[in-house]
């Protein structure tokens, strides 16, 4: 059992950055595959990007591609979410996400354990 808690989410101007954070329980983390997702309303929950158990491999959606950027400390049980260059259509809620996949994955199906969510908003 992994449980994910998200942090660092808020209201950001466009251009703006932001580090989210997502704080795993159990001894287990370094097992899991890892991925941040998002939902912004009225739409379907999209992939962002997902990283490997050790942090070799990273995979990014086309539209954070170059903006965005997954790390994880397997030391501190965290993973991370650099946002930088933020745009309007990032604006929804982000979710952490744990996968029995070590190489990561960007189907949402292939995910186990999921966190609540933190908000980011971009304004204009």
């Amino acid at each position: 059992q992994v449980q994910l808690v998200e942090s660092g989410g808020g209201l950001v101007q466009a251009g703006g950055s932001l580090r989210l954070s997502c704080a795993a329980s159990g001894r287990t983390f370094s097992t899991y595959g890892m991925g941040w997702f998002r939902q912004a309303p009225g739409k379907e929950r999209e992939f962002v990007a997902t990283i490997s158990w050790n942090g070799d491999n990273t995979v990014y959606a086309d539209s954070v591609k170059g903006r965005f950027t997954i790390s994880r400390d397997n030391a501190k049980i965290t993973l991370y979410l650099q946002m930088n260059s933020l745009k309007v259509d990032d604006t929804a809620v982000y979710y952490c996400s744990a996968t029995r996949f070590l190489s990561g994955a960007t189907s949402p199906s292939r995910y186990n354990y999921w966190g609540q969510g933190t908000q980011v908003t971009v304004s204009s």
